[in-house]
Formats: structure tokens, sequence, C-alpha cells
């Protein structure tokens, strides 16, 4: 049986979670604890974790959502649900294969030149060193996952159930092989869909150009065009039926520039009369709109480019050239045969790769679609319905814009990596097997002279199947009834059409259920400007790194602050470095705590009855603390939770009963000792903040157990504790009003202190006036005096309306005053003359100020801003003068 890690009884000065995080992390993994059982009788809570690409490294976004996915899963274990949380890595299709190809490149040999088989080897290869990395980098994060569940897209049962939506989405005719007009990019030598396309405005130029008629070449038709090579592939020019200026010409034929071939002019409703000059070039094989006209027209396809963008054998005398060496080609012999009427400058959205940024190639192509809609509209109908909630509910709007708009998706990709289509073409009779398994011989006339489809899936379609191929689809598996549907996915808002609204959509088709009930989207992270992170900008930050520099809390910590979800979320040092410094303020009080403990033999049971002000009013916050947190939780609210937790640890726990404890720590009474609320009100705080900090915490929580057999010896972990519940009967509202007030006469106090720079060596007097809360409020002079430095302390009766306190500091708080005298900070002499010296240079300040500025010729010559600089001086100094004359001491 494993045994917990040693823990120190006298606990290290610093924190050091180098020595920490390592040791946890492997006693939580050889005690199982990530590892959920099937209980029949309870729910469970499952995440499927979004796969990484085997593209390299984890970056800060994984790691966004390793923190966001870890905090969920570490707080539905805490409260005794079967928690599963399942890791997994994509293939990643075009991307890691462009890794590959890079690689390659560098060894002077491409993947043509190794074949396919060796090529995949090679792919093989990196993948797996990928996923080894990946796992390492999610555990150092701290990722509670079942990592004996770990799935790789390309794993033989994820590849089976790929297979098996294809059969089956084929055998419904859901899926389709045909010839449609697809995004093709040069660079990864694909088809990629329409989601794979960011759209740019590019300044580019409208070009005129004279079509000749064939009957008559002295009249012409004028055709407006962005793309001049692309004439090579007219094979019509068009106009709009309603506009009469080209009435006459429909039904006649024209001669095509460059190539000379002969065009019919036809009419289409699909032309605007306002662009160019109201006739177009229809382009078939190259441009959307042209495809469905020629649709409608019968017009043939002449594709004019190779898949690289090289102008293929149609292209004329221009075969071989690049699209754009083409263009400039092109234009030069239509000047030079006095066709090119005029070019003005145009800017126009052109479709540009998302992975590698080169501008794509509409083409009219063979590939294999889905019929989008009607899947569509169940998963529609899942979110109208409140079967699936996202959260934000904005983009709930978004989501069923767009899937109610869908189109047809393109899943064929012309690449080697990847989940082969399981389509096999018979060379003898022309039909097609599709199997799950492979085939030897054409189902249709046995013939074995058949060939696979040499193209692979997108890889959003196997994505697509995530959250149930991972638990065992198609087959009825134990995991598969038990946990799915799953309960929340949790990703970023820049995959909501990728990834999620296709899982709805594949979940329903091949489950007949939603794939989760829930849809939590957060933000990107950006730097501490805002700007979107990349290698460009050079403000890439690795979190491994920053894990080694700051600690894996302090980057959680980081991450999950300020967090709302759909928010980007600002990233800067000072984040990390105020969760490195929260993480060392509970060491401290945690070591505190443990040190005050000792030897002392006190008897931790907390004896409510007898409890002062202060360990009641923690008592009560946390307690309020722990509700609020809980409701927060539940609404997904993990960054204001966090936040909270904080404020409560820090600005009331440490901050303050801490200090109230030490005082009766030290001293020789008969008052009850602080260590039971003490140890209960920590204790409590680290099973609140573990999901978030999951290693300090542990950490913390087992200095504790190991000095205390009170604290949960029946339990190992803090991670297998229960989460806290709010204890209503702890809510003191009248200690909380008392503690507030004693604790917002000392901070008064102290920030007196500090505007007046008192030496911390001397003791100032105050008058406090507590009204109704005074008899409570004086059993506390003497903790008040030893945290304010203020000595002696007065208790008086109300104060009258409107009296003067002339040389005296008068703090007006919420349920009381208080009054300092000035002489009890200061010399007040020395003080008047200091501040007097002070006054006489603002006034000389402000003489120069006022002079310059009456100065006619500076008005005159100076900049705008300049002159408002110099106002701007004037109206602080103006400020800053009146306040030092109402802190100068009274005669």
């Amino acid at each position: 049986m494993t045994e917990a890690p040693s823990v120190q009884y006298e606990m290290p000065k610093a924190y050091e979670p180098g020595k920490v995080e390592q040791k946890w992390y492997q006693f939580w993994l050889e005690k199982g604890y990530f590892k959920p059982t099937i209980d029949p009788e309870k729910e469970p809570f499952v995440i499927i974790m979004p796969p990484p690409n085997v593209t390299g490294e984890l970056h800060l976004g994984h790691a966004l959502t390793a923190t966001m996915e870890d905090i969920l899963t570490r707080w539905h274990r805490m409260k005794s649900e079967p928690t599963l949380w399942l890791p997994g890595v994509d293939h990643a299709g075009i991307a890691a294969q462009v890794v590959v190809e890079q690689m390659l490149a560098k060894e002077g040999i491409d993947r043509h030149q190794l074949g396919r088989e060796k090529f995949l080897e090679r792919m093989w290869q990196w993948a797996n060193s990928c996923r080894s990395a990946i796992a390492t980098q999610h555990q150092r994060l701290g990722a509670s996952c079942d990592w004996d569940r770990e799935v790789f897209t390309l794993d033989k049962g994820p590849s089976r159930a790929v297979r098996t939506a294809f059969v089956r989405l084929y055998e419904k005719e859901l899926i389709y092989r045909g010839e449609r007009i697809i995004n093709r990019c040069p660079r990864c030598a694909t088809a990629i869909s329409d989601l794979e396309v960011e759209h740019k405005d590019i300044a580019g130029h409208l070009y005129y150009v004279r079509y000749p008629l064939a009957d008559n070449e002295k009249d012409f038709l004028t055709v407006a065009t962005t793309r001049p090579e692309t004439i090579l592939g007219d094979t019509a020019v068009a106009v709009n039926p309603e506009d009469k200026r080209f009435k006459a010409m429909v039904g006649k034929k024209a001669i095509l520039p460059a190539v000379n071939r002969i065009i019919p002019i036809i009419a289409d409703e699909a032309v605007d009369p306002k662009f160019g000059t109201g006739a177009v070039k229809i382009t078939p094989a190259h441009d959307p709109v042209d495809f469905e006209v020629a649709q409608r027209h019968d017009l043939p396809l002449i594709n004019i480019l190779n898949p690289d963008a090289t102008m293929n054998e149609n292209a004329g005398p221009y075969v071989g050239l690049d699209r754009f060496a083409c263009r400039k080609a092109i234009l030069a012999d239509l000047e030079k045969e006095g066709r090119l009427v005029k070019s003005e400058p145009h800017s126009h959205a052109v479709g540009h790769c998302v992975r590698c940024q080169t501008m794509v190639e509409p083409i009219a192509s063979k590939q294999w679609f889905i019929k989008a809609e009607p899947i569509a509209q169940p998963a529609i109908k899942a979110v109208t319905s409140g079967h699936i909630t996202i959260i934000p509910q904005r983009f709930t709007k978004v989501y069923l814009n767009w899937m109610e708009n869908i189109r047809d998706w393109c899943i064929s990709r012309q690449l080697w990596w990847g989940h082969r289509i399981p389509v096999w073409y018979c060379r003898d009779c022309d039909e097609l097997t599709v199997a799950v398994e492979d085939v030897q011989a054409c189902r249709h006339c046995r013939s074995t002279n058949i060939e696979q489809d040499p193209d692979v899936l997108d890889t959003w379609f196997s994505s697509a199947l995530w959250t149930h191929s991972t638990l065992g689809w198609p087959d009825d598996t134990d995991d598969l009834c038990y946990f799915y549907p799953t309960s929340v996915m949790e990703t970023g808002y820049d995959i909501l059409f990728f990834w999620v609204a296709r899982m709805i959509m594949m979940g329903l088709t091949d489950t007949g259920d939603i794939p989760f009930h829930t849809v939590y989207l957060h933000g990107l992270i950006r730097d501490e400007k805002g700007e979107k992170m990349s290698k460009v900008r050079g403000n890439v930050l690795n979190p491994i790194v920053l894990l080694e520099q700051y600690g894996t809390d302090a980057l959680r910590f980081a991450l999950s602050t300020g967090t709302a979800p759909g928010n980007d979320i600002k990233l800067a040092p000072a984040k990390l470095e105020a969760g490195r410094n929260f993480a060392n303020k509970l060491w401290n009080a945690t070591r505190f705590v443990v040190r005050s403990i000792g030897s002392s033999g006190t008897d931790m049971e907390i004896k409510r009855n007898l409890l002062p002000l202060e360990d009641r009013w923690i008592l009560s916050r946390l307690s309020r603390t722990v509700s609020s947190i809980t409701s927060l939780m539940d609404d997904f609210q993990f960054g204001e939770a966090q936040r909270q937790i904080h404020d409560f640890l820090w600005g009331e726990f440490c901050d303050w009963y801490i200090e109230f404890a030490k005082i009766r720590l030290h001293a020789a009474g008969e008052s009850p000792s602080p260590l039971p609320v003490l140890v209960h009100a920590l204790e409590t705080s680290l099973r609140l903040l573990h999901p978030y900090m999951p290693f300090v915490t542990e950490e913390l929580w087992q200095n504790l157990r190991r000095q205390l057999p009170v604290v949960r010896q029946d339990t190992e972990s803090i991670m297998i504790t229960p989460y806290p519940e709010a204890d209503v009967t702890t809510i003191d509202q009248q200690a909380e009003q008392v503690m507030e007030s004693i604790i917002e006469i000392i901070r008064s106090i102290r920030n007196t202190r500090a505007h007046y720079k008192v030496e911390n060596t001397r003791w100032i007097e105050a008058q406090i006036y507590a009204g109704k809360l005074t008899s409570a409020i004086t059993p506390y002079t003497e903790t008040i005096q030893t945290l304010a430095r203020a000595r002696p302390i007065a208790f008086l009766k109300k104060r009258k309306e409107g009296a003067q306190d002339e040389n005296a500091q008068v703090l007006v708080l919420k349920e009381s005053e208080v009054v300092i005298p000035m002489a009890s900070m200061f010399d007040l002499e020395a003080e008047k003359k200091r501040l007097q010296k002070e006054i006489e240079q603002s006034q000389a300040e402000m003489a120069r100020l006022k002079a310059r500025l009456d100065d006619k010729d500076f008005l005159a010559k100076a900049p705008a801003a300049v002159i408002d600089k110099e106002r701007q001086k004037l109206y602080t100094l103006s400020d800053k003068l009146e306040r030092q004359k109402q802190q100068l001491p009274k005669p």
C-alpha cells in the first residue's frame, strides 16, 4: 500500500514548488485517485479533454483548458461523484503533416520521394514523441486525468468508430461524392472546409477587359474582373436579364481573350448590374457563384490550375506559370492587344488558409461531403429545447445562426496522414465498396481489381465523434453506458463551429443522444496589452517555463484570475507574481498554525458556547464564503469564486484573524485558545481552494494532518476529502458587524499613520466614538492599540454634530468616528514649517504656469497637446495647494 510522502514537522521557511509538485502528483497516481469507479447508484461527472494536436508542445491555451477542466474535475470528485476526466490527443491532419514535411525539407527530401508507407512511419514516430511530451506536460500542470483511458484519434478504437460513422452516414445517403467548388490550399496541397478559410481584405485592382463579339469583332462587351488569370477558364459572359443595356447581346457569342475560345453570352439573375460594367465573366471551375450559374445553364467546367496553383494544360500559352506570374503575363498581353481598357484600385475579401495563411483557390473538384442540413436540425433542437446549455448564453445565438445557415461539409483531404476514407473503387465495374473493414474484392462484381480512395478524412470528422468514440462506441461498452452523455464540454469559443457544433450533430446521429449537457466556452489568452499572442509579435509564453519560474499553482492561479465565460484573458507577469505571493502567504499562515500547535496539547474541539467575538466572526465569514463559492461554482463563475476564496484567505483569515489570534496566544489569560478555530478555518479553506491550487494545498493539508490526528486521519489526501459545505448555524451578523467596525478603526489609523509618514516606533493617540457598538468594541482596546500602534485610546460618547477638532485628523467611518490629535503624530511647529515651504513652492510653480498660459506668443506657437498638458499641470497643482493648506496646523 502506497504511503503518503513524508512531511516535516518543522515546515521550511519558504515554499519551494519544485520539491512538492512531483512528489504529490506521483502519490495521487499511485493511489488511483484519478480513476473513477462505476456506481449505478450515483450520477457521474464526465469531461472529455479537447485533444491537443501532435504538432509540438502545449501552449498557454492548452494550459488554460487544463486548468479550467481540472478545477471542475477536482471539485466534483470532492463532491463524491464518480468523476471521469478522459485525456486524449489529436492526430491533427494537415497541421501535423506540415510539421513533418518541414522536417523532411531540412533533410533535402519530400514525402513523395519517401513514399506513403515510409512517410507514415515518420509521422508515427513524430506523433508518439508528441503524445509522450503532451502527457508529461499535462501532468506537470496537475491535470487529474484517468491516464489509463488516454486515447489517440488514430488508435484502433477511434479509427473503427470513424469508419463505422462514415459507412452509416453513407448508407443513409448523408455522405456523397460530388463535384463542387471547394477551397484548395496550394501550400497544404489539399481541400479545406469553409471554416478553415479566413477572409482578409486585399487592396487589389479591378481590371476592365474587352471581349469581342464573334459575329463582329468591332463590337465588344467590357467585363470587369479582379482575377484576370481566370479568364482562361471562362465558359460564358453573363448579364442580368433585366439590364436593358445588354438585351440585344443575350444569345450571341463572344471571343475569349488570350485563347480565342468562343463562349456564349447568357442572362442570369445572379449578375449584379451595378458591379463593374454590368457584364461579368463566368468561370465555373473557380468561383462558387459561377459554378451555380453553370449548373443552371449547362456550361462546361474548365479547370486551369494544377494542385500547386500553377497553370495547367488548359491555360494555353501560360501553362506552367505560377498563378500570380500568369496574372502579370496575361495583363501585359491584353494591354499589347488593346483589350485592357483600364484598371482601378479595388479592395475585396480574399480567402486565406487559417493554418499557413496562403491565399486559397476556389476550384471545382470531386470530393466527399456530408449533407449537413438533415443532421443540423436535431442539433438545433437540442439547444433550443434546453437539453444543451451554452455558457455564456450569448453564444447560443451565434451557434443557432451558423447552424440554421449551414452548408454541406467537405470531409475529404488530399493528405496521407489521417483516417483514410473507407471507400474502394472497382476498375472493372466502376462501382464503389464502402465498408468498415478493409476489403479484398468488389462487393458488386467480386473483382479484386480495386483501389482504396487515396484521400483521408478531415481531422474534424474524427474529432466530431470524440465524446462517444473515446468511450468505446460503436460497441455497447460499460463506459459508454455509464459515462455517456458526458457532463460538460469545456473549450475555447473559437472552435464553437469547428468542433462543438459538429460533436452535437454527430453525437445525436450516432447515439441518438446529446454528447453533453453543458458547453462552457472560455476566452483566448492575450498579453498584458490585450494583444493576441503570436511568435511574430514575440509575446508567446511557454507554460512549462512559467511553472518552473513561478510554480504550477501560481500559473493556475494567474490563468483563472479574472476569468469569466467567453471573455478573453490578459496574462501579465503581475498575475503570476500574485499567484506566487498567494502561495507563499498560505505557506506562512499554515507554518504559523503548525508551529503554534506544537506540543500545546490543546483540545481541538470547538466549544461554540465559549467562543469570543473574533472566533464567531471568522466562522461566520467562512460559512458565508463557502455558500457563495458553491453558488458561483454551480454557475460556472470560476474566476469570481477564486477571487472570493483569495480575498477571504488573504484579507480576512491571514491579515486579521491570525493577527487577533497571535495576541491571544501570547497573552496569559483564561480566554479559550484560538487554535481549534484556526485549524478548522485553515483546513476548510485549503479544501475550498484545492481545485484551483492542488499542490500547495495538499502539502499544507498534510502538514496539518501530521500534526493533528483529529484532522481526517481516515483520509490520505485532500483531493478525496469532502468539498466544504456551508454551516448556516455559524452565521453571526452581530459578530460580523462589530468585527468589521474594529477592523475599520484599525485600518483607518494605520492609513493615517502611513499618510503622514509616522515612524513605526511612535505611538499615536486616538479618540473613538463608537456609539451603540462601544460596549462591544471596548474589550478590544488592547488589540486595537497593538495592531494600530495607538496608545492611549479613549472610547468617548457620541461627538457633537459640527464639532471642530482643530489640529486633529477626524476619520468618519461606517459605524464610528476616530479623532487623532496631530500633535501625537509629529511636531506641529516642524510640520507647519515643512508645509509652508511646500505651499510656497507650489505657489511659485503655479505663478510660472499662469504666466506661460497668459503668454499669447506661447499660445500661438505651441502645439495644442502641449498647451493642454500645461493646463492640466496647473489644475493638478491648484488641487495640491488646496490640500496642503488644509493640512496646515491651526495656530
